[in-house]
C-alpha cells in the first residue's frame, strides 16, 4: 500500500479519500487555493499546501504541473483525483507516471478512450453494445448545426471532456441550437479546459441507469450492480437509488453483462461507471443503449457501497497499489445486494429562484443521524462561507433500509432533521420529491421532475428562529425607540386565576341565546348600568398611538374574561387598530381578532366600523362592506358600532344592512356628538338635529343607539337632556361613549346614568383619563350599591390595573404627551384619539413646541370648513389643514379668502370634492368653489376587479388577505414585507420587540404549544466597511451570528447599484457570480435576447432582457462580480 497519498481535489470527495487512506495506513496531502483555505479538506489532511494564484481558484485545481510538484515535494507516492476537475484528464495520469507517482485510476490510454465520449461510443459499437446516433466532436458551430439536421431533433449537446451535467444542453428545436452550443462550449471550456462538444440523439422519457464496475490490473472485472440516476434536473443527478426500483431482472442482467463486456473490451482498470438509458415508453420500452463511461469514482458511489458493503474508494487505492480483486476478497459470485439505498445531494441551489446557487455564510448547521443515515460532506459547518467559486453541494445524504420504502422514510426523516440557516438550500425541493407517491412507488424517469412543476414550488422552511433573530438584531443595533427601559414584566402583575377553569357565561352567551333583537331588548330592560371596556382599543389608541400589541392584549384577555364576566362588551378591534397593526406592528389584525375571540369566549367583542368604508377610507362598492362584515362576524365580532364622520345615514346604511344580514350580530349605530346643545346660540348641532338624526338611524335598522362623543364635549346636563330625549322617543337602548380630555367626563357618565342611559364606555384606570375614557374602577365605585350598580366587582376591576400600568410603562415612547386634562378642548374640539396622534405628527414635522398654535389653527380650520362633526376621517381633514397652515405660516383669514394662492392637502381637496359626503351644516361657500377651482376631483367609488370579487366570496384566509389589500394597500405591503423578512414578530415579548436585547440577556419566545425558542445576546461586533455589525446570539444554547446593518454608520465603501424590480428595463443579475455583458450601449435588443452571461459554481446562465429596446447604459465593466439583484444594464 502507498505510504502517502495526495488528493487532487477538494471538499467532500477529498475528505472521503483521506478517510479511506487513513484506514489503509497511508498519510494524506491536501492542496488548496487561497480562496479555499477554510475548506475542511485542508484541515483533515496530514499535510496541506497552497497552490495557484489568488483570484483563480478553479484554475488551481486544474494545474497539473503544480499538483505534481506538490506531490513530489511532499513525498507522496500516489495521486488520487476523485471526481470533477482533473479526474478524467489523461495528461494528469501521464504526468504522474513520468514523475514516478501512481495515478489512482485507469491508465492514460483508457482514460483517453473512455473519457472521450465519441471514442467511447465507437468502442461500445465494437463491443456489441447498442448506442445512440451521434455526431463527430467539434468546436465549429456550423458543422454541428449541419450534423444536428442529420440526427434529427431533439438532441443533446455534450462536452467531449465533460461530466456532471456541465457543458450539456438538451435542444428541442433547430432555432435554439446555436445559443445552446455557445453556452455549452463556454461552460465546458471553463470547467474542463476543452470547448469541444458533440451531439447525440435524445431518447424520450428514458430511465438513466448506470452500472458500477471494478477492475484490477490482472484483467479481472466485476460489476457491483446498478444504480438508478433518473431523478435529474438540467441533466444533473438529484437523487440516486440502488438497486434500480422496478427493473426487470432480465434488463438488469443485460445491463450488467454489457457493462462488464465494455470494460473488458477497453482494458479498463480501477473503479468506473458504465451508463445506459432504458426506454420506458413506445416500441423500444425495456431496451437499453450505452451512452458513456465515467472513468472515475462518482458522487453517487455511496449508494452502491451501502447495498454491497464494498468500500469503493479503498478498493480504488488498493487496486492502484497493485492488489487484485482476489486480494480484496471480491468475486462476482459473492457480490450481493442487501436492501436499498438512496442518495440526495444537499446543495445551496434555491428552488424558488430557478435553482440558482446561493452564496453567503452558514450561520447554523445541524445534521441528522441515527439508523441507516450516512453523511459525506466537508463544506457545511456553522460559520463557513459558501462562495460562488466551486460546486454548490454542501453534503451528501445516503439512507439505507431493508427495502426502498424504508430507505425513503429514513431519507425524509433525515431531511427534516437538517437545520441549515443563513443560506438557501434545495431541501424543501428534495422533501417534495420524496413525498411524491410515484417516487415512493419507484416509477421514475429522467422527465420525472419536468413533469411535476409543483415540486419546484415546494414549501420552504419557515426558519422562524433565524428570521426572528434578524428582527431582534436590527432592533438591538438600531434602537428605533431609544434605549431600553427597565420595566417590570407585565405578566407578573396578572391576578391569580386558574385558566384551566372555563370562564363563567357572559354577554356572548346571552347574545347567542336571544339573538340581536332580543339582546338589545334585554339591555333596554336592565336596571343595572352595563359597561363596555375600551382598554383593548380606544384607550390605547388615544393614549399610546394605537401601538399596544396582540402579545399584551392576548396575555390579559383570559383574565378579563374571568374577572369581569359582567361586562356588556369589550371593544377590541376596528378603527385605527387595523391599519396600525399592519403598518407599524407587523401584525395581521384578523389574527388578533381570532386570538382575542378564543381568549374571551364569554364576552361580546365590539368593533368600530366607519360606515360603508368599514375600517378604511377608500370608497368601494357595498360588496366590500358586506364581505368585511361577514368575515368579521365569522372571526369573532359580536357588536358593530357603526358611525359616519359627517353623520350621514346613507353612508352608514350599507353597513347596517350587512350587519343585520348576518342574523347573529348587533348593529349599534352612533350619532357623533359635537358642539354644545345647551348653548342657546348653537344653531347647528341642537337637540332637534340629534333627534332627527336618530330618527333616520332607527329607520335604517339599528339595534342599539350610540352617542359617540369623540372630543369629550358632552357636558353632564347636555348628556342628561340628550339621553332622556332619545329614550323617550325610541324604545332602543342607548350606549354612551366619551373621552375624558377635559377631566370632567365621569360627571357626564353619572348624569347619563341618572337619565337612564343603558350602557357606557370606560377603560381600566391605568389606561384611562385625558384623551382616553373615564376610569372603570371609579365608575364601578360611584354606582356600587345604587340602583344603577354595574354588577362588576370593584376588587376584580382594580386587580387588573397593575397589569395595564406595567404595560403602559413598556410603551412609554408612544405616550401622547398630554400630562393632564385640558380645558382647551372645549375651544378646539380635537377628538381624544386625534389629539395624541396630532402631537406625534407635530413633533415629526418639527412643530412640537408650537402645539398651542396648532390647536388654535385646528379651531380656525374647522370654522373655515363649515364646523364639522370631527371624527375619523373628517377630523383628519381638519388636522391636515391645521398642520399645513402652521407649517406654511399662513394666516387663516387670508387662506379662507383666497385658497387658490396656497397649496392644499389632498385630504382637504377630497373632502371638498364630496368624498366623505355632505357636512351637516352644508358646504362653506364661496370658499369651497374657490378651493376646488382648477384642482382635479378624484373619482368616486373605486371599482372591484373580477379577482377581487372572486376572493371576497371565499371565507377565511383568502378573503382576509384581499380585504387587507383593498382597505390598506400600502400598510398591507409593509406587513407582508415584515412577515417575509422576519416572520411572525407578534410572538416576541414587547420589551424585546421595541428595544431588542442587552448583552447577557436571554428571553423565551413561544412559537406554539410546547414550542419555545431561547434567545440570548452574547455580543455586538464593530461595524465593517459596509456598516454591518456581527451580532452574536445564542438560539437554544447554540451560537448564531447575524449580520445587521447599523444605520447610524455612514458608509463610504462603493456598493454595486441595485436594479429596480418595478422597472422591467433594468436588467439585474439573477444570482451572485461573475457577470459578462455581451452587448454595448446603443445596441438594439429584442425581448428575451441574451444581454449578459453569469457564471457561478461551474454553472453558466444567460441573462436576458424582458423588454425590447436600445441599451441605454451598461452599469458594469467587462467582467464583474455581482450579487443577485445588482444592476447589469438598462434597456430603454
Amino acid at each position: 500500500m502507498f505510504s502517502k497519498v495526495l488528493v487532487a481535489n477538494r471538499a467532500e470527495i477529498a475528505v472521503r479519500a483521506f478517510r479511506a487512506a487513513y484506514e489503509l495506513g497511508a498519510r494524506t496531502v491536501a492542496v488548496f487555493p487561497q480562496e479555499d483555505r477554510n475548506s475542511e479538506h485542508r484541515l483533515k489532511a496530514d499535510e496541506a499546501y497552497l497552490i495557484g494564484e489568488p483570484g483563480h481558484p478553479v484554475r488551481a485545481y486544474l494545474d497539473i504541473e503544480e499538483i505534481v510538484r506538490v506531490a513530489r515535494e511532499a513525498g507522496a507516492d500516489a495521486v488520487y483525483p476523485g471526481y470533477g476537475f482533473l479526474s478524467e484528464n489523461p495528461d494528469l495520469a501521464r504526468a504522474c507516471a513520468e514523475a514516478g507517482l501512481t495515478f489512482v485510476g485507469p491508465p492514460p490510454e483508457v482514460l483517453e478512450l473512455a473519457g472521450n465520449k465519441v471514442r467511447a461510443l465507437k468502442a461500445a459499437r465494437e463491443a456489441g453494445l447498442p448506442v445512440l446516433a451521434s455526431s463527430e466532436p467539434s468546436a465549429d458551430v456550423d458543422e454541428l448545426v449541419a450534423a444536428a439536421d442529420e440526427i434529427g431533433f431533439p438532441v443533446f449537446v455534450k462536452a467531449v471532456a465533460g461530466g456532471g451535467g456541465r457543458g450539456m444542453r438538451r435542444v428541442d428545436v433547430r432555432e435554439d441550437l446555436p445559443e445552446a452550443l455557445a453556452a455549452a462550449m463556454r461552460e465546458a471550456d471553463g470547467a474542463f479546459g476543452d470547448p469541444t462538444v458533440f451531439l447525440e440523439q435524445a431518447v424520450l422519457r428514458p430511465r438513466h441507469i448506470e452500472v458500477q464496475i471494478l477492475a484490477d490490473g490482472a484483467g479481472n472485472v466485476v460489476h457491483l450492480y446498478e444504480r438508478d440516476c433518473s431523478l435529474q434536473r438540467r441533466h444533473q443527478k438529484v437523487i440516486e437509488i440502488a438497486p434500480a426500483p422496478n427493473l426487470d431482472p432480465a434488463v438488469r442482467d443485460a445491463l450488467c453483462a454489457d457493462a462488464v463486456r465494455f470494460a473488458r473490451h477497453i482494458g479498463y482498470q480501477n473503479a468506473g461507471t458504465v451508463e445506459f438509458l432504458v426506454d420506458t415508453v413506445g416500441e423500444r420500452a425495456g431496451q437499453h443503449v450505452f451512452i458513456e463511461m465515467n472513468p472515475r469514482i462518482q458522487v453517487e458511489h455511496t449508494v452502491t457501497e451501502e447495498v454491497t458493503d464494498v468500500d469503493l474508494v479503498s478498493a480504488q487505492m488498493r487496486i492502484a497499489a497493485g492488489e487484485t480483486l482476489g486480494d480484496l476478497g471480491i468475486r462476482q459470485e459473492d457480490v450481493r445486494v442487501n436492501g436499498a439505498a438512496l442518495q440526495t445531494r444537499i446543495t445551496t441551489e434555491d428552488p424558488a429562484n430557478g435553482f440558482r446557487p446561493d452564496t453567503g455564510r452558514i450561520i447554523a448547521y445541524r445534521s441528522p443521524g441515527g439508523a441507516g443515515v450516512r453523511l459525506d460532506g466537508a463544506t457545511a459547518t456553522a460559520g463557513s462561507v459558501v462562495s460562488g467559486h466551486f460546486d454548490s453541494m454542501l453534503v451528501k445524504l445516503t439512507c439505507r433500509g431493508r427495502d426502498f420504502p424504508t430507505a425513503v422514510r429514513r431519507a425524509r426523516r433525515a431531511l427534516a432533521e437538517f437545520r441549515i440557516r443563513g443560506i438557501r438550500t434545495n431541501i424543501p425541493f428534495l422533501q417534495a420529491v420524496l413525498a411524491d407517491p410515484e417516487f415512493v412507488a419507484g416509477n421514475v424517469a429522467t422527465s420525472f421532475i419536468d413533469e411535476r412543476p409543483e415540486l419546484l414550488a415546494a414549501r420552504e422552511s419557515a426558519d422562524r428562529g433565524t428570521r426572528l433573530l434578524a428582527y431582534v438584531g436590527d432592533t438591538t443595533v438600531n434602537r428605533p425607540h431609544g434605549e431600553p427601559r427597565v420595566t417590570t414584566d407585565p405578566a407578573a402583575k396578572l391576578p391569580p386565576f386558574d385558566l384551566t377553569v372555563e370562564p363563567p357565561p357572559g354577554s356572548r352567551q346571552q347574545l347567542l341565546e336571544l339573538g340581536p333583537e332580543g339582546f338589545a331588548r334585554a339591555l333596554r330592560g336592565e336596571q343595572r348600568l352595563r359597561v363596555t371596556d375600551t382598554t383593548f382599543r380606544d384607550a390605547h389608541q388615544s393614549l399610546l398611538a394605537t401601538r399596544v400589541r396582540t402579545h399584551d392584549l392576548a396575555a390579559v384577555a383570559p383574565y378579563v374574561a374571568r374577572a369581569t364576566p359582567q361586562l356588556w362588551s369589550v371593544e377590541a378591534w376596528g378603527g385605527a387598530t387595523y391599519d396600525v397593526a399592519l403598518r407599524f406592528l407587523g401584525e395581521d389584525p384578523w389574527e388578533r381578532l381570532a386570538t382575542l375571540r378564543a381568549a374571551m369566549p364569554n364576552l361580546a367583542i365590539q368593533m368600530l366600523l366607519r360606515g360603508r368604508n368599514t375600517v378604511g377610507y377608500t370608497p368601494y362598492p357595498t360588496r366590500v362592506t358586506e364581505a368585511f362584515v361577514e368575515e368579521a362576524a365569522a372571526t369573532g365580532i359580536d357588536v358593530f358600532r357603526i358611525f359616519d364622520a359627517l353623520n350621514d345615514v346613507d353612508q352608514m346604511r350599507p353597513a347596517i344592512e350587512a350587519v343585520r344580514a348576518t342574523g347573529t350580530t348587533v348593529a349599534e349605530v352612533a350619532l357623533c356628538y359635537t358642539g354644545n346643545l345647551l348653548d342657546p346660540a348653537e344653531d347647528l348641532y341642537t337637540l332637534d338635529y340629534y333627534l332627527r338624526l336618530a330618527d333616520r338611524i332607527v329607520d335604517a335598522g339599528a339595534h342599539v343607539l350610540a352617542i359617540k362623543d369623540m372630543a369629550g364635549l358632552l357636558r353632564p346636563a347636555a348628556a342628561s337632556r340628550l339621553v332622556t330625549a332619545l329614550r323617550e322617543r325610541f324604545d332602543l337602548p342607548v350606549h354612551l361613549h366619551t373621552h375624558d380630555t377635559s377631566g370632567g367626563q365621569m360627571a357626564t357618565l353619572l348624569a347619563a346614568a341618572a337619565a337612564g342611559v343603558d350602557a357606557v364606555d370606560a377603560a381600566s384606570a391605568a389606561m384611562a383619563g385625558t384623551t382616553s375614557q373615564p376610569p372603570l374602577s371609579a365608575l364601578v365605585a360611584a354606582l356600587e350599591h345604587t340602583e344603577r350598580d354595574t354588577g362588576l366587582s370593584l376588587p376584580a376591576v382594580a386587580d387588573l390595573e397593575p397589569y395595564w400600568e406595567a404595560v403602559r410603562r413598556v410603551y412609554a415612547p408612544f405616550e401622547s404627551g398630554l400630562p393632564g386634562p385640558t380645558g382647551r378642548v372645549y375651544e378646539h374640539e380635537i377628538p381624544g384619539g386625534q389629539l395624541s396622534n396630532l402631537r406625534q405628527q407635530a413633533i415629526a414635522l418639527g412643530l412640537g413646541d408650537r402645539f398651542e398654535q396648532i390647536e388654535a389653527m385646528y379651531a380656525a380650520a374647522d370654522r373655515i370648513l363649515g364646523r364639522l362633526v370631527k371624527v375619523t376621517p373628517s377630523s383628519k381633514v381638519v388636522g391636515d389643514l391645521a398642520l399645513h397652515l402652521v407649517a406654511a405660516g399662513a394666516d387663516p383669514a387670508e387662506f379662507a379668502a383666497d385658497p387658490q394662492s396656497f397649496d392644499i392637502p389632498d385630504s382637504v381637496v377630497g373632502f371638498l370634492g364630496g368624498e366623505l359626503g355632505d357636512p351637516p351644516g352644508g358646504w362653506p361657500e364661496p370658499f369651497r368653489a374657490r378651493a376646488r377651482a382648477g384642482r382635479a376631483a378624484r373619482a368616486g367609488v373605486t371599482p372591484l376587479s373580477a379577482e377581487d370579487e372572486a376572493e371576497l366570496a371565499q371565507e377565511g384566509e383568502v378573503r382576509r388577505r384581499r380585504l387587507n389589500h383593498l382597505l390598506f394597500a400600502g400598510p398591507t405591503k409593509e406587513f407582508e414585507q415584515v412577515r417575509q423578512a422576519y416572520g411572525d414578530v407578534s410572538v416576541l415579548d414587547t420589551p424585546t420587540y421595541l428595544y431588542g436585547l442587552e448583552p447577557g440577556q436571554e428571553v423565551a419566545v413561544a412559537l406554539g404549544k410546547g414550542v419555545r425558542l431561547l434567545v440570548g445576546l452574547e455580543a455586538i461586533g464593530t461595524p465593517d466597511e459596509r456598516g454591518m455589525r456581527t451580532v452574536m446570539f445564542t438560539l437554544n444554547g447554540q451560537l448564531r451570528p447575524i449580520q445587521v446593518r447599523d444605520r447610524a454608520v455612514d458608509v463610504d465603501a462603493r456598493t454595486a447599484e441595485k436594479a429596480d424590480p418595478t422597472q422591467p428595463g433594468q436588467v439585474a443579475a439573477p444570482f451572485a457570480g461573475a457577470v459578462t455583458p455581451v452587448v454595448v450601449v446603443g445596441d438594439v435588443v429584442e425581448a428575451g435576447q441574451t444581454v449578459a452571461t453569469v457564471e457561478a459554481m461551474k454553472m453558466e446562465a444567460a441573462i436576458t432582457t424582458p423588454v425590447a429596446g436600445t441599451v441605454q447604459r451598461v452599469a458594469i465593466g467587462a467582467v464583474q462580480q455581482l450579487e443577485g439583484g445588482d444592476l447589469v444594464l438598462v434597456v430603454g
